[in-house]
């Protein structure tokens, strides 16, 4: 344990009349703690937008909708799909099997892919859609189907601190996603810990710590080839003595075929345990949009050695053809708790299923369609 904590909580042992920290004490100490990161560094971390104020109504829900076409219309998904039916107006077999290849090229896979196609098929067989327009109405709701069953918000209530620990392979934005759930949680008016447990990748520990810095968030960390589950074991325990609501843990990031590194997330289970039998409480993996079907093969192999509880897909807003989103959601079922839609440190949205489709594909064909 960082010699810090351990001055810190034997103090607070020695005692008999000392009471748990107060939140605005916690709050303070949140504050001091970011002069620790490298002031050079903050530079690299875009300023903080001014707090998501809560719109009510139709006003929220126009706004957020146009934020999500904004940002994933220029996927190849929607660009592949919005071409699609202005080439094959016509309900025939055509429009179908290009419709069954654009699905598949997206990374919606196979299988899904062929299933969304022939119950479309069958309906059209049936006379079911007047015109192209209805066959798209109904491609929109297959699609979301898809993806309810997976639409369930992350609730870090009812347990303090609540342990979420962070895991992917290395480049896909989880450290970036990590200062982000850091800045939601601010927002919503929790205080948050960040641990730096990704102790194998060179510059690791300073990112977060610049993370933490921006935020006004505390960073428990060692020095670069430290053991990733005594790091996070320590911050645990400093967590429990300072009243913090949730503890976000960075893991070091690993390819899935790498068995000594995914050995060692079963240490840092292991090891949490020790504190609390139920941590981590949130295993979220972070997986990179752009990736595609091999970011099936890379959840796969995470849920076997860790117990991968929720998902989080990032840089959807770029090349990502986006359909490994559908791809994810029917192979496993796994929660996907947020998408990320921007570099800005308010663009990790949580995942809406109507939004994420109404941003790939349009409400109608335009009448010049």
């Amino acid at each position: 344990m960082l010699k810090f904590w351990k001055k810190k909580e034997t103090a607070q042992a020695d005692r008999t009349d000392a009471a748990s920290p107060t939140r605005a004490e916690a709050a303070q100490d949140v504050v001091e703690s970011a002069e620790t990161a490298p002031p050079e560094a903050l530079a690299e971390i875009p300023p903080a937008n001014a707090s998501e104020a809560p719109q009510s109504g139709a006003d929220n829900a126009i706004e957020v909708r146009r934020g999500w076409r904004e940002r994933l219309s220029g996927s190849g998904f929607a660009r592949s799909l919005s071409s699609l039916f202005v080439r094959h107006p016509r309900l025939d077999e055509e429009l179908l099997d290009e419709l069954e290849t654009c699905l598949i090229t997206a990374d919606v896979g196979v299988t899904a892919s062929a299933q969304i196609v022939e119950s479309l098929r069958r309906r059209v067989d049936k006379r079911e859609f007047a015109d192209a327009n209805a066959l798209l109405a109904a491609l929109r709701a297959d699609l979301v189907n898809l993806l309810e069953p997976v639409v369930r918000p992350l609730d870090v209530g009812g347990r303090t601190p609540f342990v979420l620990l962070a895991v992917g392979v290395n480049g896909v934005g989880k450290t970036t996603t990590i200062g982000k759930l850091a800045r939601r949680f601010l927002g919503e008016g929790r205080v948050p810990m960040l641990a730096a447990g990704d102790t194998f990748r060179a510059a690791a520990v300073e990112q977060l710590q610049t993370w933490g810095a921006r935020n006004g968030v505390p960073v428990i960390a060692q020095a670069s080839g430290a053991d990733s589950a005594s790091v996070i074991f320590d911050a645990l325990q400093a967590a429990q003595s300072r009243g913090i609501d949730v503890l976000i843990a960075d893991t070091a990031g690993r390819l899935h075929t790498q068995t000594g590194l995914m050995d060692e997330l079963s240490k840092i289970r292991r090891v949490l345990a020790k504190l609390d039998p139920q941590a981590p409480h949130e295993v979220l993996m972070v997986i990179d949009g752009t990736t595609g079907q091999n970011a099936i093969n890379q959840v796969r192999q995470f849920r076997e050695s860790i117990g991968v509880t929720g998902l989080v897909v990032t840089k959807l807003d770029g090349t990502a053809k986006g359909g490994v989103v559908f791809a994810l959601a029917r192979e496993f079922g796994l929660p996907i708790r947020f998408v990320g839609l921007g570099e800005g440190i308010d663009d990790l949205r949580v995942f809406d299923a109507s939004a994420f489709v109404d941003g790939l594909l349009p409400a109608a064909l335009s009448a010049s369609d």
